[in-house]
């Protein structure tokens, strides 16, 4: 497994996240070494989404209003239908999520949250998977979509749904550990 030592991970992601898609990532960066901290609109606290219910409470480590790009060396974000879209509603979580692509960082979103990829405007020619329903989306954004449990594009990594959690994981880490890429770019 690769070593995330100094290594800082934001995980972007406010109420109605998918738990599993912030948990597994969450530890599977921290197992590595990484330090990682989720960043939310508001400070406090930010309720999962888990089998068709409002799930645990997670705590906010940072605010976006307190945070840049340039405090972290990746981005991760957790899908769930109302997270993302919430978030692709607020004009400085997208500002947030482009300035990564700006600085050839890694960047990670699962299920739901290529929506704010789209908002960002940063899928034009990429490879990139989803959830299925947002297909359309995601490929009137200009993406190349496929049906696949994880797609990596130059440090763009995408994947479906929570069963695809380890193969996003493990790519999550593999990214992070390689760092910039120069051909992530908004």
């Amino acid at each position: 497994m690769e070593n995330l030592n100094r290594k800082t991970v934001a995980i972007l992601a406010t109420n109605g996240f998918e738990e599993s898609e912030l948990r597994e990532p969450k530890k599977a960066l921290e197992d590595a070494g990484a330090e990682v901290h989720v960043v939310s609109l508001k400070s406090g606290e930010i309720k999962s989404w888990a089998d068709g219910n409002w799930g645990k409470s997670y705590k906010v480590d940072k605010t976006l209003d307190e945070v840049s790009q340039a405090d972290y060396n990746a981005l991760m974000l957790p899908g769930g239908v109302i997270n993302p879209d919430l978030l692709r509603n607020d004009e400085n979580a997208v500002k947030f999520v482009k300035s990564f692509f700006e600085n050839h960082k890694p960047v990670a979103a699962i299920c739901h949250a290529p929506w704010l990829l789209a908002e960002a405007g940063v899928l034009e020619g990429r490879n990139v998977t989803s959830y299925s329903s947002i297909k359309t989306d995601i490929i009137n954004a200009g993406a190349n979509w496929s049906d696949e449990e994880v797609v990596v594009d130059a440090g763009l990594v995408t994947s479906r749904n929570p069963k695809d959690l380890p193969a996003f994981n493990a790519k999550l880490v593999e990214e992070v550990y390689e760092g910039k890429h120069e051909e992530q770019m908004a």
